[in-house]
């Protein structure tokens, strides 16, 4: 069944169906903000706790003056929230409701402790500064792409390359280390998950009345807390992007 029809327009779609799916489409909306939200407020906690307790922060960074360098356990924290991402993408028809949320929850703890770094990195008020910035081009993207008449669908393959061209342009400087690389890797980073958001935020409310119809309420429930992550990655990505350009680093941090 295609994404990009509507179950509101198949012939045997009713007003009062729609309207139902209509009611059920923004409650289901709401649902996946919550939790992006909610993942978003653990992260953010995370990060903060391990950045500002001594004792916790030395489990997962050497910390001298302001160069900061991982642990062990620093660079299993970066690595392990991928882990958690193919777990949740592989099982997403295995895992049960409650397993699907736990998952979740300790994927944004992990992730948080993954992002603790960029409070040792950059000032506060950069850091914070950025966060809104992000917040309210997050907002504005998801509010249009729902609102937006134009098929954003459509764009799936082109952003699902660039998205392994992103990925592929990072590894690469990683070993060459080149400065003009970088920014371009920024500035399309920046737009491509501008895209992403968009582009995720269309799929939740185009595929949401069939899902709803043939899942049910425990299947809508599960495939909430999915759109919910992906939603959620979106914002991280983001934000890190435009700290990349906003962000002010603390002093010798370089």
């Amino acid at each position: 069944m295609s994404f990009s029809r509507d179950f509101r327009s198949s012939p045997f779609a009713t007003g009062a169906q729609s309207a139902t799916v209509d009611e059920g489409l923004r409650a289901y909306m709401l649902r996946v903000y919550n939790w992006m939200a909610s993942g978003l407020l653990l992260t953010a906690l995370v990060a903060y706790l391990i950045a500002e307790i001594p004792s916790v922060r030395s489990l997962f960074f050497h910390v001298q003056g302001y160069q900061v360098a991982p642990t062990g356990l620093g660079w299993l924290a970066m690595i392990a929230p991928l882990g958690f991402v193919m777990v949740m993408s592989f099982g997403v028809n295995r895992l049960s409701r409650s397993a699907v949320q736990m998952m979740f929850w300790l994927f944004c703890g992990v992730m948080g402790a993954s992002l603790s770094s960029i409070l040792l990195l950059y000032t506060g008020v950069s850091v914070a500064r950025v966060f809104l910035v992000t917040s309210a081009t997050f907002g504005a993207t998801s509010l249009w792409a729902y609102t937006t008449g134009a098929n954003l669908i459509r764009f799936q393959s082109f952003l699902m390359m660039g998205l392994i061209g992103l990925v592929i342009a990072g590894l690469v400087n990683m070993f060459i280390g080149s400065p003009a690389i970088y920014f371009i890797y920024s500035v399309v980073g920046v737009f491509l998950f501008i895209g992403l958001t968009a582009f995720d935020t269309q799929r939740i409310k185009v595929t949401y009345p069939q899902f709803a119809y043939y899942e049910g309420p425990e299947g809508a429930a599960k495939r909430s807390v999915y759109d919910a992550l992906g939603l959620y990655l979106n914002f991280i990505n983001l934000f890190q992007f435009m700290l990349q350009f906003m962000g002010t680093r603390n002093s010798n941090s370089e």
